[in-house]
C-alpha cells in the first residue's frame, strides 16, 4: 500500500544543511496499523509527512497504492491527498467553526452536495461519539473529543490511508487509551491502512500489527511488534522498552544479588495460550531444579496475551541445562542473562 524507496529529506544548503531522513526504506501493507516509533529528533515527524508530501522529499520514492507521488502534478496530488486522510497531535482544528463544520470543511472543499455533507457528517459524529456535541466550538471540548473531531475530519473524504503524528501525545493516559480503541475499531470496520507515528511503546504495543524503530534519519529495527518488543536488537529498541517497563535497575540489582556458581538468572518468554499454562513448573518437577521469581509480567500486544518472568535456577549446571532445553522443546524462549 505504500512504498518508501530511499527517502531522503535534507533541510537547508551547505554548511547549514541538516539531514533528518537518510536513504530510507519501508513498507507498509494495505489493511495493517504500522506504528513508527522514536525518539525527538529521529525524523519520525518528517517521515509522516513525506508520505502525503507535506514535506517533499530532497531524493527518493513515494507509492501509495501503486501510484508514485513525487512524479504527480499539482493537481494530481490534490486529488491523490484526498485519499490520504492525516491526525494531529495538537488537532488543528478551525477555532470559529463549530465541530460540525470542522468535519465538514473537507467536503465542502471538494465540492460535495450539502445534502451528501450531512448525511456523511452526521454518520462521523455517530462513529466518533460525538453526535451529542455537533454545534459545539472546540473551545467547548475536551482533548479527547477534540482529537474525535480530528478523526472525523479525516475520515470525511474516505481515505484509504490514515496519517496519525503523535495523535495520542498530548492526551492523558486514560483518553489515549480510548483513541486508541476508537483507532483499531477503525480499522476493523474499514479495513483502513493507518500509519502511526509515536514516541510511546505502549501506543504501538496497544494496536499496531508491525513496527519501525527510526533513529538518526533511517530504520534500525522493524518487524511485527510481538517479535520487536519481546526480542530488541538495537540499542535504542532496548532503550524504549527499558523506559517502558522502568524495571532495568532493580532487575540488575537482583540478579547481581543471587549470582553464584550453581545458579543461573535466565529470562523466560511466553506468548499466546502458553502465556496462561504451568509449563514451568511441569517442567522444574521433571528435572529437579528449584527456582525464585525476580521479576514477571503479563500483559498484551493488541490482542496476543504475553508473559516474561525472570527467574533464578538453582541445581546442578547440568540440570539447570536441561531445564532451559525442556522449556524451549516447550515452545518457549529463554535467554540466559547471567
Amino acid at each position: 500500500m505504500i512504498e518508501l524507496k530511499e527517502l531522503t529529506k535534507v533541510y537547508g544548503k551547505g554548511s547549514k544543511a541538516a539531514t533528518a531522513l537518510s536513504g530510507l526504506n519501508l513498507s507498509i501493507q494495505k489493511g495493517e496499523i504500522f506504528g513508527v516509533i522514536g525518539h525527538s529528533g529521529a525524523g519520525k515527524s518528517t517521515l509522516i509527512r513525506c508520505i502525503n508530501l507535506l514535506e517533499r522529499p530532497t531524493k527518493g520514492e513515494v507509492w501509495v497504492d501503486g501510484v508514485e507521488l513525487t512524479s504527480l502534478s499539482q493537481g494530481q496530488l490534490q486529488e491523490k491527498r484526498r485519499k490520504i486522510g492525516m491526525i494531529f497531535q495538537h488537532f488543528n482544528l478551525l477555532s470559529s467553526a463549530t465541530v460540525y463544520d470542522n468535519i465538514a470543511f473537507p467536503l465542502r472543499l471538494a465540492g460535495t452536495p450539502k445534502a451528501d455533507i450531512e448525511r456523511k457528517v452526521k454518520d462521523l459524529l455517530v462513529l466518533v461519539g460525538l453526535e451529542q456535541h455537533r454545534n459545539k466550538y472546540p473551545a467547548q471540548l475536551s482533548g479527547g473529543q477534540k482529537q474525535r473531531v480530528g478523526v472525523a475530519r479525516a475520515l470525511a473524504s474516505d481515505p484509504d490511508v490514515l496519517l496519525c503524528d503523535e495523535a495520542t501525545s498530548a492526551l492523558d493516559p486514560q483518553t489515549t487509551d480510548s483513541i486508541l480503541r476508537l483507532l483499531l475499531d477503525i480499522n476493523r470496520k474499514f479495513h483502513l491502512t493507518i500509519v502511526l507515528i509515536t514516541h510511546e511503546m505502549h501506543v504501538i504495543q496497544s494496536i499496531c500489527d508491525r513496527v519501525a524503530v527510526i533513529h538518526g534519519g533511517g530504520i534500525v529495527e522493524q518487524g511485527e511488534v510481538a517479535e520487536v518488543f519481546l526480542k530488541p536488537k538495537h540499542e535504542v529498541t532496548k532503550d524504549f522498552i527499558r523506559s517502558e517497563t522502568q524495571q532495568d535497575g532493580p532487575l540488575r540489582a537482583a540478579i547481581e544479588a543471587v549470582n553464584g556458581e550453581n545458579t543461573k538468572a535466565v529470562k523466560i518468554t511466553f506468548l499466546g495460550q502458553k502465556t496462561y499454562e504451568s509449563t514451568l513448573s511441569h517442567v522444574v518437577r521433571g528435572t529437579g531444579v528449584s527456582f525464585a521469581i525476580l521479576q514477571g509480567t503479563i500483559s498484551t500486544i493488541k490482542d496476543v496475551p504475553y508473559g516474561q518472568l525472570i527467574v533464578r535456577f538453582e541445581g546442578s549446571l547440568e540440570a539447570i541445562d536441561a531445564t532451559l532445553a525442556e522449556l524451549a522443546a516447550q515452545g518457549l524462549d529463554v535467554e540466559v542473562i547471567s
